[in-house]
């Protein structure tokens, strides 16, 4: 995928709320570059081929009963071939702890060990969800992503041309913003892309003449969203009386980011045009579409039964 891509372990841990059992080792350097999570129980009987080390290691009920099998010799020495086999952490979910044997092997293998009270089956679904959500492929672009109606709406166009304003005034209806000026665009599926802002513009949005707002505090926590699924993108443009814009809407255009395609809409900007009213009308027509209804295939139907019963008047 071109640039190396990694999640460190130590955000993870944070993000997952893990009890570190080994706080002695230093964690701060132990890179994730697997999405997939792995379940050691063949490792743990000492099949050890096609073993994929670079993945975190989460010991469920299963394996935990597996090993409270053993003879206590038996045990630390299976567990402690685990831990020596370079991979990054051992995640005990289920709050399933180990004894303090274990953790001493661990500990002695720089293999750091962590604690869940989550299930098991949960918690490798939430890693791998939020894994590949932030080793995604990911692009930066200049535009305005908010949350209306549920649909992720991506605003783009040149600078001053009322993008933030825009934005605003749907957060002032009710909306939510996900980012302002730069939107990163990550790609989590071939079907999916999710924007998100830079930590350091999160929640603030740009007013020419006005300055810097804090839409968290101004507007309330109810107005701002982390991340967002990317559905429809619109394109602010000048307006120009020489040029054909679409009035009916039957044929979709696209815009396309990291090999996805959006389904995106050109508008022409001029002065008295309400921008906000014009994108939430965007986002309800296009999740209309979505539930099968599509208005300018509608008209258009109309029109050719209307035609179609003139002419068969007229014979």
């Amino acid at each position: 995928m071109g640039e190396f891509v990694y999640v460190e372990l130590n955000k993870y841990v944070e993000k997952m709320e893990f009890e570190n059992l080994t706080p002695g080792l230093d964690i701060s350097g132990i890179k994730l570059t697997h999405t997939d999570i792995n379940r050691p129980a063949l490792q743990l009987t000492g099949f050890y081929d096609h073993f994929d080390s670079e993945r975190v290691q989460v010991i469920g009920n299963v394996e935990f009963a597996y090993l409270k099998s053993l003879t206590s010799i038996e045990r630390w020495d299976c567990f402690e071939t685990l831990c020596a086999s370079s991979i990054p952490c051992i995640v005990f979910a289920r709050n399933l702890r180990p004894d303090e044997e274990m953790i001493q092997r661990a500990a002695q293998n720089n293999c750091p060990v962590f604690l869940s009270s989550m299930f098991t089956s949960d918690l490798i679904a939430e890693s791998v969800r939020w894994l590949k959500v932030q080793m995604a492929p990911m692009i930066s672009i200049h535009g305005v992503l908010v949350d209306v109606y549920g649909q992720g709406v991506l605003i783009m166009g040149e600078s001053g041309i009322g993008k933030s304003e825009a934005a605003l005034e749907l957060i002032r209806r009710g909306h939510r913003l996900v980012s302002d000026d730069v939107v990163e665009i990550r790609k989590v599926s071939d079907e999916t892309l999710v924007g998100s802002a830079p930590e350091i513009t999160r929640h603030f949005i740009e007013l020419r003449g006005i300055g810097i707002v804090d839409v968290k505090t101004l507007f309330g926590v109810e107005c701002v969203k982390d991340t967002q699924a990317i559905d429809l993108a619109i394109q602010l443009e000048d307006w120009d009386k020489d040029k054909n814009y679409d009035r009916l809407g039957l044929e979709e255009h696209y815009v396309e980011f990291l090999g996805n395609k959006i389904v995106c809409h050109n508008i022409p900007i001029r002065p008295g045009r309400n921008l906000a009213i014009i994108v939430e009308s965007a986002a309800v027509n296009y999740r209309q579409k979505k539930m099968g209804y599509d208005a300018a295939r509608e008209l258009y139907n109309r029109v050719q039964a209307n035609m179609a019963k003139n002419l068969g008047g007229g014979k």
